[in-house]
């Protein structure tokens, strides 16, 4: 019955935010879904103010605070009773309820209650499958915003060929009916939903939260990976985040020491209209590479158009500050890969020009990177590779292009 009457409300909503309220509703900016839209697309915002502290909540007492090295678009605090918040730089606040627990009362109305446990997940932001999958939580996802031909992460293929997880339509078409019965409890957005006002507001009239995942604003490549501690929290298993992390952070001190080698590195895939598109210099990639031992081939490349990190800009322009650079890596996990020199330079006959292909140094990365939020101290340790002619063996994302 309570199911019946869901669906009921659902028709009803479906039918206001379609048809709209005389003097209400907002202008809905659909965008298209192309992997690079996943990964890069952010709606401007004011630069990033710093993550808030513990709160005051009548009749909690606070605890302490989540350590955190990298990631600075987060907070996790604890309270008594097993209760926790989690604050997000330019977002939301979240309280955590234990199971059996109440809601304190006179809580701020603009905080958004998660009712633990969390099992029963509608996840719609591509990159956090990984994390879930280094927490064994995902069991903890029962809806997915990308079909199983989409994924490349093992063990969430297999758990939707399973039925644990079923495809529940992508972030801008959910499917509301099945997140009724499904009873979801939890939907995990990337920014991309903020391109599409009325479908979080769909989801929140259903009585469904939405978190709304921000570790792509990131600077630091570890600070991505630690939001594995968001959800850690999320799901009781922060003990199990530290250790995954710590693993993760050891690449950073391996190479704390290592000497710069001053070689050029070029990031980039060629898009469709025949541009090419690179990643700012304060993005977390050019970091990665210097972390690595190489410098990024520009090194005041700003986006002045929006925030997205990615930049397109024209082959003329990328010749001139690329040619000469001393390595080159095409980014397939937006691109198909390139496989041979001649699948580079059938993209471009001025690649025949650049150094590195005259050289035999170009390199190019697995369809698998985009969603490897987990594991970003891997590509840092292949790029030092790269640098230092190390063994290709122990590679997890690059391949030599011969």
């Amino acid at each position: 019955m309570k199911k019946r009457a869901a669906r009921f409300l659902c028709m009803i909503l479906i039918a206001v935010l379609i048809f709209g309220i005389p003097g209400c509703g907002s202008e809905e900016k659909t965008m298209p879904e192309t992997e690079e839209n996943k990964m890069t697309s952010e709606p401007q915002r004011e630069e990033a103010k710093e993550t808030p502290g513990p709160m005051e909540i009548k009749g909690l007492a606070y605890e302490s605070a989540m350590e955190l090295d990298y990631a600075k678009g987060f907070g996790v605090y604890y309270y008594q009773d097993g209760y926790k918040l989690i604050r997000i730089r330019d977002g939301e606040d979240y309280l955590l309820v234990p199971e059996g627990r109440n809601i304190p009362s006179d809580l701020e109305e603009d905080i958004v209650i998660l009712h633990q446990p969390l099992d029963r997940i509608y996840l719609a932001a591509t990159s956090v499958m990984a994390l879930f999958d280094s927490l064994d939580a995902l069991d903890a996802i029962r809806l997915s915003g990308t079909q199983k031909s989409g994924w490349y992460i093992e063990n969430a293929v297999q758990a939707m060929e399973d039925g644990a997880i079923l495809y529940a339509g992508k972030y801008s078409e959910p499917d509301y009916e099945l997140l009724i019965d499904e009873e979801c409890d939890l939907a995990i957005e990337s920014t991309m939903i903020l391109h599409t006002p009325k479908v979080q507001e769909m989801l929140e009239m259903l009585e469904i939260p939405v978190f709304i995942d921000r570790s792509s604003y990131e600077t630091h490549p570890l600070g991505r990976t630690e939001w594995i501690k968001v959800y850690a929290a999320m799901l009781d298993k922060e003990e199990q985040a530290e250790t995954f992390f710590k693993e993760q952070s050891k690449v950073i001190e391996e190479l704390k020491d290592f000497e710069n080698t001053e070689q050029t590195v070029a990031f980039f895939y060629v898009s469709t209209d025949g541009t090419v598109v690179v990643r700012k210099s304060e993005d977390y990639i050019p970091k990665m590479i210097e972390i690595a031992g190489g410098r990024y081939v520009f090194d005041d490349l700003e986006n002045t158009e929006n925030n997205s990190a990615s930049i397109s800009i024209s082959m003329e322009e990328f010749f001139a500050s690329a040619a000469d650079a001393d390595y080159l890596i095409y980014n397939s996990s937006i691109d198909n890969p390139v496989e041979s020199m001649e699948d580079l330079l059938a993209k471009s006959e001025l690649f025949a020009d650049f150094k590195a292909v005259q050289e035999g140094n170009v390199w190019c990365t697995g369809k698998y990177l985009y969603q490897a939020t987990d594991i970003v101290g891997n590509l840092i340790t292949d790029i030092h590779l790269m640098l230092t002619d190390g063994k290709t063996e122990e590679m997890t994302f690059l391949y030599k292009v011969s």
